[in-house]
């Protein structure tokens, strides 16, 4: 299946990872919307070491919003395996929902990151900006090529120039979660 055994971060800075990321292109999954536009995700470092998480996306011009939390998988490793955990749905989040997040590989300056899991169900590739050189955006394709991922499922994600700036109008009873779960 992988031509290389996945190989993650080592000595991930988590200070300098922190801040705003645009989801340049990931595999489609059922906890986010299909239509969604302007995709980021924003990390919060807390007192206790753990990562507030907050990823939003634009769905039908509404913003729709998750915040979980990320902490390291291992606490004594180096590596960048960290866990995520999210209460859905949304408008009631009562059920936890956790998942491996795995930094692949981030470039020296923290600009960019390919990020995936051991299943290689998931796939991100993030940026610091909302958009992302074609030539760096095909060399983190080869990248998770090389470690056995399906990039042909790959959907690269719209985004506005500017990208929005305030939060704008909610789709506060999470319309957009009982629609992923149904597939549309």
């Amino acid at each position: 299946m992988a031509n290389e055994e996945m190989q993650v971060v080592k000595g991930l800075d988590v200070k300098r990872y922190m801040g705003r990321w645009y989801e340049i292109a990931c595999f489609p999954s059922r906890f986010q919307p299909s239509d969604g536009v302007n995709t980021r995700a924003t990390y919060t470092l807390r007192d206790d070491g753990t990562v507030n998480v907050l990823n939003e996306t634009w769905s039908g011009g509404k913003r729709s919003y998750i915040e979980g939390s990320a902490y390291k998988a291992d606490p004594n490793s180096d590596e960048a395996k960290l866990k995520v955990k999210f209460y859905v749905p949304p408008f009631l989040p009562i059920f936890p929902v956790t998942g491996d997040y795995w930094v692949l590989f981030i470039d020296p300056d923290y600009q960019y990151a390919l990020i995936g899991q051991p299943s290689r169900n998931y796939l991100w590739i993030l940026c610091r900006q909302n958009h992302l050189d074609d030539e760096i955006y095909n060399e983190l394709i080869q990248k998770a090529k090389d470690v056995g991922y399906d990039v042909s499922k790959l959907h690269k994600t719209p985004h506005t120039d500017p990208p929005p700036e305030t939060e704008g109008p909610e789709d506060t009873k999470g319309i957009w979660w009982i629609k992923s779960l149904l597939g549309k």
